[in-house]
């Protein structure tokens, strides 16, 4: 039955002189998006409607769930169009597809025209009394409720007439790529996937860094971690993810640092290299999956001592979340499978008995005086031999 979809936005549009720059980066990321599906489909911009139409066989399941996964789109409507043919013509249309969409006619609704085509003969308001009218004489047992119908046909004229009554929601936020750059720090746990979905929600275009330690974490680990950042890219497009070898940093913390300070000092150390990183790729701030008190390296005075040691801002979307609100997400976007796999990451294999859970950051920092002599030299090591997965 339907061959198109009208694509609604709701943001985008009151962007006002820049609604331009918006439409065309959703464009493209719905033309991405469509790269997932059978069929060819066209995708056209037109006086503040964003059209997709299908231009083969394709599957209407398959689409939708694609166009479900586009930052930007608010609204997703299966539409059939016809030629203006006339208005008797239009009425007939009309008829059928209510018979086809609405097989049990005990239903209610509202017809809503909007004549974007100002040279066709009759005004909304009268479209809206003419086509309602004749549905009612087609189908008798269908009544009108203007406040709260069961639907609202949708007539809309423009260069061709296009009619809907179906809005499945979409994702909202902004299309990716309006809003930057940001380097998400991407571990095999539950919140950094979830922080990154939702950061990329807002235009954001991301990169990724993970923290591998061999042969303490295995390449299985690593995998697991490469699959995350796969389950996201659904969502908000490629991402390169860099790999840091990082046992010989926290071997060397562990054997120069009180250990109840190992897990503070390591994520000092993690944000370090992961803002050299988002610097040398055009990044303009990082985002982790910390909640606060959810670990006792995500306390607020444990929040501000890893904070320290970075000038970019940092993104913690997941900042006042529990962790059950994290898990719905996680298992909405589908990452939360993967991401209880038992392969542990660095940070679970270096943890403390006894983590300090409120940092003192003058203490902090004069332990980490103890790390001078290798430490630096073993940054640059792990920056140099990071390894780049493009993931897509």
């Amino acid at each position: 039955m339907f061959t198109a979809f009208l694509i609604k936005y709701a943001e985008i549009g009151v962007k006002g002189k820049n609604r331009y720059l918006f439409e065309d980066a959703l464009v493209r990321q719905i033309r991405f998006a469509l790269q997932r599906c059978e069929g060819r489909f066209e995708v056209t911009k037109t006086q503040g409607r964003i059209y997709v139409e299908a231009l083969s066989e394709f599957d209407f399941e398959e689409t939708v769930d694609n166009l479900k996964t586009v930052f930007g789109i608010s609204g997703i409507c299966p539409v059939v169009h016809v030629e203006d043919e006339g208005f008797e013509k239009l009425s007939e249309d009309v008829i059928r597809y209510i018979d086809k969409a609405y097989p049990d006619k005990n239903v209610t609704f509202k017809v809503q025209a909007r004549r974007a085509r100002k040279n066709y003969p009759m005004d909304s308001m009268t479209i809206n009394q003419e086509l309602g009218g004749n549905i009612l004489d087609a189908f008798p047992e269908i009544k009108v409720d203007v406040h709260k119908p069961d639907f609202i046909l949708n007539v809309e004229v423009r260069e061709k007439i296009y009619i809907y009554s179906i809005i499945i929601p979409g994702p909202g936020g902004m299309p990716i790529g309006t809003a930057g750059k940001a380097m998400l720090l991407l571990s095999g746990g539950i919140d950094s996937p979830v922080a990154g979905y939702m950061i990329s929600k807002r235009g954001v275009k991301l990169e990724a860094t993970y923290f591998h330690a061999p042969p303490y974490t295995s390449e299985r680990a690593k995998q697991k971690v490469v699959d995350l950042a796969r389950l996201v890219t659904r969502y908000s497009g490629p991402i390169d993810l860099h790999v840091i070898n990082f046992t010989d940093i926290q071997l060397y913390i562990y054997e120069k640092c009180p250990h109840e300070e190992l897990t503070i000092i390591m994520r000092r150390y993690m944000m370090k290299i992961a803002e050299r990183i988002a610097n040398e790729n055009g990044c303009i701030g990082l985002i982790t999956g910390e909640s606060i008190g959810q670990v006792a390296s995500q306390t607020m005075q444990s929040l501000v001592a890893t904070n320290e040691v970075c000038e970019l801002p940092v993104y913690r979307p997941l900042i006042g979340f529990d962790k059950q609100e994290i898990v719905e997400i996680s298992e909405k976007i589908n990452t939360y499978e993967t991401s209880i796999l038992p392969f542990e990451d660095c940070c679970t294999i270096f943890v403390a008995k006894h983590p300090v859970t409120k940092p003192n950051l003058k203490v902090i920092k004069n332990h980490e005086r103890n790390l001078e002599e290798k430490i630096d030299e073993m940054i640059e090591t792990a920056l140099r031999t990071q390894e780049v997965i493009e993931v897509k």
